[in-house]
């Protein structure tokens, strides 16, 4: 999206149940509601027509959109789309779309650490033999993490929307269908390769090739859509209860989440190590300060003085059209020994770590003071692994808690 920016508006939709779309309403969704949840997108959004572009899963999901509803549609660039085999399908069975919900003590993060590893080390994922190997296999713990923090978003709804396209039929159009044109491509290592000799006959106006690199698939894609584009639109529709600010300070200079009404009476600040949280009355209006939830974090090092923080939330505050500004209370404790390191690591070790300080937390304040003195009181749907996933995300992603609670603890 950044590079592609250059040439286009570019707009990425969370897949229902994923990111942070909530999942379709039906208990069993087929390809055909996923497409359709894109269709409703693009109108949402007042746009008639449109390109698109879709990688594997949202490749399928997209050709199922334009089929169901050719008139959104100007073109489509794929990156790799598969045709399973009888003999593939029945191999995957239940292995390659297990249960995932939290466990009482964290133990579901090493089988997804280890997982999602994997992944790029065998294709099933989950049969490791000289024969599966894939060569592109890494152990970047930042590409890895990318993919676990979309798990831990999802949760068990993954499950519905893999097993919608895993069980897609063959969506190739028919030869004589009159429809916009589509490109696949497929690099060497994709694992999706080998199914474009499985295209068979498509109709005029789709091709489909095998290219060497990434690279030269997103080329090609780029190269694909440019061609077809028109003007840009200069407006989209915007949700009116969240999105996200452009602000520069001079410190920071990017996107802050906002959620809440604009205009409100308060403007909420959330915690060190916190996010804006959910149920909100209707004269709040709430953010997610640098480095935390959904806004961008601060270029280079977080700042530990308080002034470029505060600079942040006055520009919040005068964007959003909010009143006063109301500060949620501070942890207590050592910011050091709060909110340790928990970059991630080529093992997966700081999951664990983040999932210990998490449940710590419920029983004593601070958490690293695990004793009668500074034992906190809980009820027991506090601790219910639900609970404990969904304050494990958040300090994941307060990646600046240390320096936000070193800089807002000093005087105004």
């Amino acid at each position: 999206m950044q590079g592609w920016g250059a040439h286009f508006s570019c707009i990425a939709p969370d897949t229902p149940g994923f990111g942070q779309s909530e999942p379709l309403a039906t208990a069993d969704p087929t390809i055909d509601d996923y497409a359709d949840a894109v269709a409703d997108f693009i109108r949402a959004l007042g746009l008639e027509k449109t390109l698109a572009y879709g990688f594997h899963s949202g490749g399928i999901i997209l050709v199922a959109a334009m089929q169901r509803h050719p008139g959104l549609f100007t073109g489509l660039a794929v990156g790799g789309y598969a045709v399973w085999t009888h003999e593939e399908m029945a191999a995957f069975g239940e292995a390659y779309l297990p249960p995932f919900t939290p466990s009482r003590y964290g133990e579901h993060l090493t089988w997804l650490w280890n997982r999602i590893l994997e992944q790029s080390w065998f294709f099933p994922w989950f049969d490791a033999r000289d024969e599966t190997r894939l060569s592109v296999a890494h152990d970047d713990p930042a590409r890895v993490h990318g993919a676990v923090m979309d798990m831990l978003d999802s949760g068990d709804a993954y499950r519905l929307g893999y097993g919608a396209v895993l069980h897609a039929p063959r969506g190739i159009p028919p030869v004589d269908a009159v429809t916009p044109p589509v490109l696949i491509t497929a690099y060497d290592g994709d694992p999706l390769q080998g199914h474009i000799d499985r295209l068979g006959d498509m109709p005029a106006g789709w091709s489909a090739t095998k290219v060497a690199t990434p690279k030269a698939h997103q080329d090609a894609s780029l190269k694909f859509l440019h061609s077809r584009a028109g003007p840009m639109q200069d407006h989209y529709a915007e949700d009116a209860s969240q999105g996200f600010i452009r602000i520069d300070t001079g410190h920071f200079d990017g996107l802050i989440h906002w959620r809440g009404s604009r205009s409100a009476e308060s403007l909420i600040v959330h915690a060190p190590g916190r996010d804006m949280g959910h149920h909100l009355p209707d004269s709040w209006v709430v953010i997610d300060m640098p480095g935390h939830g959904l806004s961008d974090d601060w270029p280079g090092v977080a700042p530990t003085d308080r002034a470029p923080w505060d600079a942040v939330v006055e520009a919040a505050s005068q964007a959003l059209g909010a009143g006063q500004t109301l500060y949620r209370l501070h942890p207590e404790g050592d910011p050091d020994k709060l909110f340790p390191d928990l970059r991630p690591d080529r093992h997966g070790h700081y999951l664990a770590t983040a999932w210990s300080i998490v449940r710590a937390g419920y029983f004593f304040t601070p958490w690293y003071k695990a004793n009668a003195a500074h034992a906190a009181a809980f009820e027991a749907q506090m601790i219910t692994p639900e609970a404990m996933a969904a304050d494990h995300l958040v300090l994941l992603r307060a990646r600046a808690a240390r320096a936000m609670m070193i800089a807002m603890g000093q005087p105004a």
